[in-house]
Protein backbone atom coordinates (compact mmCIF):
# COMPACT_ATOMS: atom_id res chain seq x y z
CA UNK A 1 0.00 0.00 0.00
CA UNK A 2 2.81 2.63 1.20
CA UNK A 3 5.45 3.61 -2.16
CA UNK A 4 8.88 2.52 -0.84
CA UNK A 5 9.78 6.66 -0.33
CA UNK A 6 6.89 6.56 2.28
CA UNK A 7 8.00 2.72 3.25
CA UNK A 8 11.93 4.43 3.51
CA UNK A 9 10.67 7.09 5.37
CA UNK A 10 8.42 5.50 8.10
CA UNK A 11 11.92 3.06 8.98
CA UNK A 12 13.68 6.38 9.45
CA UNK A 13 11.12 7.17 11.91
CA UNK A 14 11.07 3.75 13.68
CA UNK A 15 15.44 4.18 13.40
CA UNK A 16 14.67 7.10 16.26
CA UNK A 17 13.03 5.57 18.53
CA UNK A 18 13.57 2.21 20.90
CA UNK A 19 9.79 1.73 21.19
CA UNK A 20 8.18 1.63 18.08
CA UNK A 21 4.63 2.86 19.52
CA UNK A 22 6.34 6.12 19.72
CA UNK A 23 6.75 6.08 16.05
CA UNK A 24 3.29 5.65 15.62
CA UNK A 25 2.07 9.48 15.96
CA UNK A 26 4.70 10.90 12.85
CA UNK A 27 3.46 7.25 10.99
CA UNK A 28 0.21 7.99 10.85
CA UNK A 29 1.23 11.80 9.90
CA UNK A 30 3.48 10.15 7.20
CA UNK A 31 0.25 8.18 6.20
CA UNK A 32 -2.26 11.29 6.39
CA UNK A 33 0.26 12.98 3.97
CA UNK A 34 -0.22 10.18 1.61
CA UNK A 35 -3.50 9.48 1.23
CA UNK A 36 -5.08 12.83 2.33
CA UNK A 37 -6.87 10.96 5.62
CA UNK A 38 -6.61 7.47 7.11
CA UNK A 39 -8.63 4.75 5.71
CA UNK A 40 -8.97 1.82 7.63
CA UNK A 41 -6.78 0.24 4.86
CA UNK A 42 -4.50 2.98 5.84
CA UNK A 43 -4.36 2.65 9.64
CA UNK A 44 -3.62 -1.59 9.45
CA UNK A 45 -1.38 -0.76 7.06
CA UNK A 46 0.85 1.32 10.05
CA UNK A 47 -0.07 -1.27 12.29
CA UNK A 48 1.88 -4.31 10.13
CA UNK A 49 4.64 -1.85 9.86
CA UNK A 50 4.97 -0.95 13.13
CA UNK A 51 4.32 -4.46 14.52
CA UNK A 52 1.35 -2.78 16.73
CA UNK A 53 -2.04 -3.97 17.36
CA UNK A 54 -4.70 -2.59 15.15
CA UNK A 55 -6.65 -1.30 18.03
CA UNK A 56 -3.69 0.37 19.40
CA UNK A 57 -3.12 2.50 15.68
CA UNK A 58 -7.07 3.10 16.02
CA UNK A 59 -7.62 4.31 19.15
CA UNK A 60 -4.53 6.64 18.96
CA UNK A 61 -5.86 7.66 15.46
CA UNK A 62 -9.34 8.66 16.72
CA UNK A 63 -8.19 10.47 19.61
CA UNK A 64 -6.34 13.51 17.96
CA UNK A 65 -8.13 15.29 15.96
CA UNK A 66 -5.32 16.28 13.59
CA UNK A 67 -6.37 13.08 11.85
CA UNK A 68 -8.93 12.91 9.56
CA UNK A 69 -11.22 10.08 8.92
CA UNK A 70 -13.24 10.36 5.64
CA UNK A 71 -11.78 12.09 2.50
CA UNK A 72 -11.33 16.08 2.98
CA UNK A 73 -11.26 19.19 0.60
CA UNK A 74 -8.45 20.72 -0.91
CA UNK A 75 -8.07 23.01 2.27
CA UNK A 76 -8.84 21.94 5.80
CA UNK A 77 -10.50 25.02 7.87
CA UNK A 78 -10.59 24.33 11.69
CA UNK A 79 -12.51 26.86 13.58
CA UNK A 80 -12.43 27.00 17.20
CA UNK A 81 -15.58 27.73 18.68
CA UNK A 82 -14.63 27.19 22.61
CA UNK A 83 -15.44 29.70 25.35
CA UNK A 84 -13.46 32.74 24.32
CA UNK A 85 -13.99 32.16 19.99
CA UNK A 86 -17.83 31.91 20.76
CA UNK A 87 -18.19 34.77 23.14
CA UNK A 88 -16.32 37.03 20.35
CA UNK A 89 -18.48 35.73 17.23
CA UNK A 90 -17.28 32.31 16.47
CA UNK A 91 -21.13 30.58 16.00
CA UNK A 92 -21.70 34.03 13.76
CA UNK A 93 -18.60 32.43 11.74
CA UNK A 94 -20.25 28.98 11.43
CA UNK A 95 -23.66 30.55 9.98
CA UNK A 96 -21.23 32.99 7.54
CA UNK A 97 -19.49 29.66 6.18
CA UNK A 98 -22.34 27.65 5.71
CA UNK A 99 -24.35 30.60 3.98
CA UNK A 100 -21.89 31.95 1.84
CA UNK A 101 -19.67 28.63 0.77
CA UNK A 102 -22.50 26.11 1.75
CA UNK A 103 -20.37 24.69 4.61
CA UNK A 104 -21.29 22.37 7.23
CA UNK A 105 -19.07 21.46 9.84
CA UNK A 106 -17.74 17.51 9.75
CA UNK A 107 -18.11 17.90 5.83
CA UNK A 108 -16.86 18.92 2.58
CA UNK A 109 -18.37 21.61 -0.06
CA UNK A 110 -19.80 20.09 -3.03
CA UNK A 111 -17.10 21.75 -4.88
CA UNK A 112 -14.55 19.67 -2.99
CA UNK A 113 -12.67 22.88 -1.93
CA UNK A 114 -12.60 23.26 2.06
CA UNK A 115 -13.64 20.81 4.98
CA UNK A 116 -15.07 22.62 7.85
CA UNK A 117 -14.08 20.95 11.10
CA UNK A 118 -15.71 23.19 14.50
CA UNK A 119 -12.70 22.85 16.95
CA UNK A 120 -12.63 22.67 20.56
CA UNK A 121 -9.52 25.04 21.31
CA UNK A 122 -7.21 25.93 19.04
CA UNK A 123 -4.73 28.06 22.15
CA UNK A 124 -5.38 31.50 20.59
CA UNK A 125 -8.23 32.79 23.09
CA UNK A 126 -6.51 35.78 23.17
CA UNK A 127 -6.65 36.64 19.50
CA UNK A 128 -10.60 35.11 19.49
CA UNK A 129 -12.03 34.25 17.13
CA UNK A 130 -9.41 32.13 15.80
CA UNK A 131 -9.08 29.52 12.61
CA UNK A 132 -6.43 26.99 10.91
CA UNK A 133 -6.74 27.50 7.33
CA UNK A 134 -4.32 23.53 6.57
CA UNK A 135 -1.03 24.68 8.52
CA UNK A 136 -2.41 28.35 8.60
CA UNK A 137 -2.87 30.45 11.73
CA UNK A 138 -5.36 33.49 11.55
CA UNK A 139 -7.28 35.12 14.08
CA UNK A 140 -9.33 38.01 15.32
CA UNK A 141 -11.66 37.09 12.75
CA UNK A 142 -14.50 38.59 11.12
CA UNK A 143 -16.57 37.59 8.37
CA UNK A 144 -14.58 40.16 5.71
CA UNK A 145 -11.59 39.29 6.66
CA UNK A 146 -12.60 35.41 6.33
CA UNK A 147 -13.73 36.11 3.27
CA UNK A 148 -9.88 37.89 2.02
CA UNK A 149 -8.83 34.53 3.74
CA UNK A 150 -10.19 32.24 1.93
CA UNK A 151 -10.04 33.61 -1.37
CA UNK A 152 -6.41 32.60 -1.34
CA UNK A 153 -6.62 28.87 -1.10
CA UNK A 154 -8.41 27.79 -4.72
Amino acid sequence: MFNETVLKEIDEIKGRYPDFRSALLPALYVAQREFGWLSHEAMSYVARTLNLPEAMVRGTASFYSMFKHKEAGRHLIQLCTNVSCMILGAERLVDFLRTKYGMEPDNTTQDGRFSLVIMECIGACGTAPAMLVNTDFYDNLTEGKIEEILDKYK
